[in-house]
């Protein structure tokens, strides 16, 4: 089943910028995102993976001193998206790359574990 694009790609940029302009006004990303979403007509979590892509794509399109200037830069959110970008890439390696030694079978649910 196709998933329906209720929202422009311009409202769900509106919308991401509206958090980010936000953020500093609310104890946590979360909260900012809880505090918008309604706003626009949308659960927390649509507007929690819209800011996720953005920030993804913001990070990888940069080049290398740029993004050196956004962590120096000391934005905690651009910090974090970072970690969490690398950390995600990080197991999907991980988890692509594995393989048990001969004689063994990988436990199902359980990443880099044999038996």
């Amino acid at each position: 089943m196709k998933k329906s694009n209720r929202f422009s790609p311009e409202t769900r940029e509106c919308a991401v910028r509206l958090v980010q302009e936000h953020r500093g006004e609310y104890p946590s990303l979360w909260s900012a995102i809880e505090s918008i979403a309604p706003k626009i007509g949308c659960v927390p979590q649509t507007l929690h993976e819209w800011v996720r892509k953005h920030e993804d794509s913001s990070v990888s399109s940069l080049p290398p001193a740029e993004v050196n200037w956004w962590l120096v830069g000391g934005i905690a959110a651009g910090v974090v998206a970072v970690i969490a970008n690398e950390e995600r890439r990080s197991k999907k390696n991980q988890s692509s790359t594995f393989t048990c030694p001969p004689g063994m079978v990988p436990v199902p649910g359980s990443p880099g574990t044999c038996v």
